[in-house]
């Protein structure tokens, strides 16, 4: 029988998963279309390369995620690490906030009872919890990547999507007024 905890473990991971990908739209929103493009060194990705292979593991990931191994026989993977001429911002946007819908609906449908089912991922069995657990941790690495490169690229005129430096105690204050006057108690 479910319990509470997993009705919470569930509620609580779909609002990691929107506040992740709330915080890569903010950077992404901040940089210019030269600067998404942009990697660091030969060697590394751009904003581009990293938000075409979440689009593309998400959906290999979530598409009939109760019901087929995460690793679907089309995804190709490594074309995730290289651009075409036909992959505008434009483009790789649209595939990314296809690659999230998938996310938000399978999550939304998913009860407490199924944290227990198996799905697989490239033949491994992982639990349904397992698996969700492995996606937030995949998606905050890369999410982290596109923060550091949009700050990067914007410098000076990054807008911080934190707590401002120099500010953590105003910050501080701020939040424990608005949890004593419970305005933001579960």
């Amino acid at each position: 029988m479910p319990t509470p905890l997993e009705s919470t473990y569930l509620r609580d991971a779909t609002r990691e998963f929107r506040r992740l990908k709330k915080l890569a739209d903010d950077a992404i929103a901040q940089v210019s279309g030269t600067d998404f493009f942009r990697a660091p060194d030969p060697e590394s990705n751009s904003i581009a390369l990293i938000v075409k292979h979440i689009a593309g593991n998400l959906r290999s990931r979530w598409t009939d995620f109760l019901t087929a191994d995460g690793e679907k026989p089309g995804r190709r993977r490594d074309q995730e690490f290289a651009l075409t001429e036909e992959e505008t911002r434009e483009a790789l946007i649209e595939r990314w906030e296809r690659g999230w819908s998938l996310v938000f609906d399978t999550m939304e449908n998913l009860t407490p009872a199924d944290l227990d089912k198996t799905v697989l991922i490239r033949a491994e069995p992982h639990s349904v919890l397992k698996a969700v657990q492995r996606q937030l941790v995949h998606n905050a690495y890369h999410i982290g990547q596109i923060v550091f490169l949009a700050k990067y690229c914007r410098s000076s005129g990054w807008k911080t999507l934190s707590i401002p430096r120099g500010e953590t105690e105003q910050f501080n204050t701020k939040m424990r007024e608005r949890f004593r006057e419970g305005k933001d108690v579960r």
